[in-house]
């Protein structure tokens, strides 16, 4: 299965420009208004900053990196979106200046470079909605992090539990069950940093693939829009006059709207052409990787690797790490061991084969 290019997810998209009933486009080939600048209210810009902001003081060691990446991301994509918007602020200074120049080709064309700035800072705006996609999606990485974060510091607050009562009381009752309890801690953190490994792989493969499939599509398309300014360019008659003399009359319009057309169309027809990024990640299934799945394909390499060892077939990794705690263990903390299902779906045959190795043990 191949991770495909963007949209991952549904994002809003530049309207198709409309036709009249005889055919013709309808789409605006002007950038300027026909009331003044100053009676234009500025666009407006989004305010990220929230008392969420604060949460990075607040984060588990394990995922504070990944949290300041991503809180790095979130200026970056600020970023994108004021400059989109200093550039379409931009294309309309140029138009109204070329309209005041009173050359009428400097009017005319400086109006049509408006319109193809303009679209050159809506891709500005595209790129940063793409880049708050691959945003999100990092943001799984994250939680999955601080998810495990408290199955690290478990284990280890158990683990020093039992290193205080040995050396206060060596022969104190309690370590039976502190032991016991270090083997529940010992599992569900070994599937809690299996399930952290696999997330953390797919979805820096995905985040990452969309990131640079949204760099790709925002420079060649800005390379289209450039190369149809170019174009605009060469419909300026530059040639110097001497004093007294005026240029001919401006005659391509038809020539200017033809190239707005065609960098229209070259946008319409483009595709993301990009090598595949293959993925062998399972299915998502509630914003973590399937762990039903992953189980079980992670039992089939394994089994040849256990050789004759019956009591260990179909049963998950994390309970194969036996302590010298289970020597230990009497009838009823078997029994209430057997009762609670580990932390990952199983199903009944599973149950019911470490159920059998727990009471054999």
């Amino acid at each position: 299965m191949a991770i495909l290019p963007p949209p991952y997810t549904p994002r809003k998209s530049s309207p198709s420009p409309k036709r009249s009933p005889d055919g013709s486009r309808t789409r605006s080939l002007s950038v300027r208004s026909s009331k003044s600048r100053s009676d234009t209210p500025a666009p407006s810009r989004k305010h990220r900053f929230t008392f969420a902001s604060l949460r990075g003081n607040y984060q588990p060691e394990l995922s504070k990196r990944l949290f300041r990446l991503i809180k790095s991301e979130n200026y970056v994509i600020n970023a994108y979106e004021s400059a989109g918007h200093e550039r379409q602020s931009i294309a309309t200074q140029l138009s109204e200046w070329g309209e005041q120049t009173g050359d009428d080709a400097v009017s005319e064309l400086s109006d049509k470079l408006g319109v193809i700035l303009t679209e050159i800072g809506a891709q500005e705006d595209v790129f940063a909605q793409n880049l708050e996609d691959y945003r999100s999606i990092l943001k799984q990485i994250r939680n999955t992090e601080s998810g495990v974060q408290p199955s690290r510091d478990h284990k280890t607050k158990v683990q020093d539990d039992i290193a205080r009562l040995k050396y206060k009381e060596p022969t104190s009752t309690k370590l039976v069950t502190l032991e016991q309890e270090l083997v529940r801690a010992e599992a569900e953190n070994l599937v809690a940093e299996a399930q952290l490994t696999n997330v953390t792989r797919a979805k820096l493969k995905e985040a990452y693939a969309q990131h640079f499939a949204a760099v790709v599509e925002r420079a060649e398309k800005q390379a289209i829009l450039a190369k149809h300014g170019r174009r605009m360019l060469n419909l300026l008659n530059d040639t110097p006059v001497v004093p007294g003399d005026t240029h001919e009359p401006f005659d391509a319009e038809r020539q200017a709207r033809q190239i707005l057309y065609d960098a229209e169309e070259d946008l319409r027809i483009w595709t993301l052409d990009l090598e595949a990024v293959p993925t062998q990640a399972h299915p998502v299934v509630g914003g973590v990787l399937d762990g039903k799945a992953a189980a079980t394909t992670s039992l089939a390499p394994r089994t040849a690797e256990m050789g004759n060892h019956p009591a260990q077939l179909g049963v998950h990794p994390a309970h194969r790490k036996v302590s010298g705690a289970s020597n230990y263990s009497n009838a009823s903390s078997s029994s209430s061991s057997a009762a609670a299902d580990p932390p990952y779906p199983i199903s009944q045959d599973e149950r019911r084969r470490r159920e059998d190795m727990i009471v054999a043990c």
